[in-house]
């Protein structure tokens, strides 16, 4: 049986710190960096992750997390240079944190499901001192990711639709309702479309597919059928808007068949 200082999880990581201690000493770069100057870097890398995870390459995974971890590390250095904690402290916060709001593995509470689990995790933070279930949601988060960690979270708590044909319904109502703000007040169809998404956005959760990688997965999809429309058109030596529009509907179901045709190739 191996003790610690043969666990190669432990070498790694303590070879990782005491490479960043090196750095803070002696590299010019990694000298001057400071929270603030890392955090729109900690920001790219994670959507670099966030990019990876889409792709499905678990190459690039593995490489953005060596980054992310990097950034990690880097912060606690910074930290324990000033007194504030060091590496100690955040993952000891963290151990701490787990075993509290894991009791039926800890401790002597029994769940049925994800969904209790999920459920307890939220109470636990409420006695913990949070005022509010959704106190925990940055107010950076962009505006879908919010959409959807608000409602996972209030679902915790009880606050949720029954089953899915109310959350369809709720859709219906409020596509309803945005139809009659265009015809009697305009001024408020930014609030109602706003309440279409937010529905939508529940909806998938519903069903199980985090929408923000759906929109993404989309969002790739249509870059590239456009790109090989305009591939099409260099090849006439032409730019797309000297084609009718039913000519680039034309150009837009060979690129969609051209790539239906390269899925089931693949296959």
């Amino acid at each position: 049986m191996k003790n610690d200082s043969e666990d190669p999880r432990l070498v790694s990581f303590k070879k990782l710190l005491d490479i960043m201690d090196t750095l803070r000493e002696k590299c010019p770069w990694d000298k001057k960096q400071t929270f603030e100057s890392l955090r729109y870097l900690t920001i790219e890398e994670t959507y670099e992750l966030s990019d990876a995870i889409v792709e499905k390459n678990t190459a690039d995974i593995c490489k953005e997390l060596g980054d992310l971890m990097l950034h990690l590390v880097f912060y606690t250095k910074i930290a324990s240079e000033q007194g504030f904690f060091d590496i100690t402290d955040v993952l000891s916060g963290l151990i701490d944190k787990l075993i509290r709001r894991h009791p039926h593995i800890f401790g002597e509470a029994t769940v049925r499901d994800a969904k209790e689990v999920r459920a307890n995790w939220e109470v636990i933070k409420l006695q913990e001192g949070n005022r509010s279930v959704l106190g925990g949601v940055p107010a950076s988060l962009p505006a879908m990711v919010k959409a959807y960690r608000i409602q996972e979270k209030v679902a915790g708590v009880g606050f949720d639709w029954d089953n899915i044909q109310q959350v369809y319904a709720k859709i219906k109502e409020e596509i309803k309702e945005f139809k009659l703000e265009l015809q009697t007040n305009t001024a408020n169809k930014e609030n109602e479309f706003g309440d279409i998404l937010f529905a939508l956005i529940n909806y998938a959760r519903w069903l199980n597919i985090n929408p923000e990688d759906a929109l993404e997965k989309t969002n790739k999809k249509f870059i590239r059928r456009f790109q090989d429309m305009e591939q099409q058109a260099r090849e006439q030596e032409k730019t797309l808007n000297e084609f009718s529009l039913n000519e680039l509907e034309n150009m837009w179901t060979k690129a969609k068949q051209k790539e239906q045709t390269n899925s089931m190739n693949e296959k």
